[in-house]
């Protein structure tokens, strides 16, 4: 259950805002035309990022 006050969005959805950001929407065009706040897309922001592997070679 969410903390009262506090939205549950979809994956999907999420996904569609990183998106929308990755293509070229700023935070603050995104955070008021969808009404979330610059710090929750910021952490989708960070969790979408992929993961950088190194390999080394011996």
């Amino acid at each position: 259950m969410t903390p009262r006050g506090q939205r549950k969005y979809s994956e999907e959805f999420k996904n569609t805002i990183v998106e929308l950001y990755n293509s070229g929407k700023n935070l603050s065009e995104l955070s008021s035309k969808y009404g979330i706040s610059n710090s929750t897309i910021s952490s989708w922001l960070k969790k979408a990022k992929p993961i950088e592997v190194i390999f080394i070679l011996q």
